[in-house]
């Protein structure tokens, strides 16, 4: 069985599903429509869903923004500057995780709340530490971390608004290091090398 994989209801289109919920609106999702995806850039998608990192991931988004395509470019970026990213109504979307198997998607986070002792409202990703948003920190100010990835008919990023989303990757992978080194240095400190000054031979 594979997560993130599904297709839309009416039109039985298949699509991956980026992010399963939306702060502030639990009832909408974004997907990544596949049938209209070059079929190198459809290929590093399939494998990136198919990946260890794809299916450990809480929403495949995460993944996606640290894969890249057969070009090198990022594929969360690439995927909404070319309006492969949509936001649909969770109630339109059916998992399909296996071919013996159809869920829909507002009923699998009904599942996934439950589980986890909250609310639907509360799967959503905070977009500080990309982790679940807590009950406490959802209110009409809570930014959406999908607000510069997420594509419309109409919308369309903005070369400000891509950079900015490169830096907030930027930052956060670099702490991500940071931390890693730190735990490897606490671990096993490297030794520094002693220096030894070189001396001119006399003839």
């Amino acid at each position: 069985m594979l997560k993130h994989i599904g297709r839309l209801k009416k039109s039985q289109r298949r699509v991956i599903v980026a992010y399963r919920t939306l702060p502030g609106d639990s009832n909408s999702c974004v997907v990544v429509t596949t049938e209209n995806l070059e079929s190198a850039d459809h290929d590093s998608l399939i494998q990136l869903v198919e990946s260890n990192a794809g299916q450990n991931s809480y929403e495949f988004a995460q993944v996606m923004a640290r894969g890249t395509l057969s070009d090198g470019s990022n594929m969360l970026a690439r995927f909404h500057t070319t309006g492969k990213m949509i936001k649909v109504p969770t109630s339109e979307v059916e998992m399909t995780p296996d071919t013996n198997t159809k869920l829909m998607l507002d009923e699998l986070n009904k599942i996934i709340a439950q589980q986890k002792g909250v609310t639907v409202d509360d799967l959503a990703l905070d977009e500080k530490n990309q982790e679940p948003t807590t009950r406490k920190n959802i209110n009409k100010d809570t930014p959406d971390p999908t607000a510069n990835v997420v594509a419309t008919e109409n919308d369309v990023l903005t070369d400000e608004q891509l950079a900015a989303n490169y830096r907030s990757q930027a930052d956060r992978l670099f702490k991500e290091a940071k931390q890693l080194r730190e735990q490897a240095e606490a671990l096993h400190p490297i030794k520094k090398r002693s220096t030894v000054k070189k001396t001119k031979e006399t003839i």
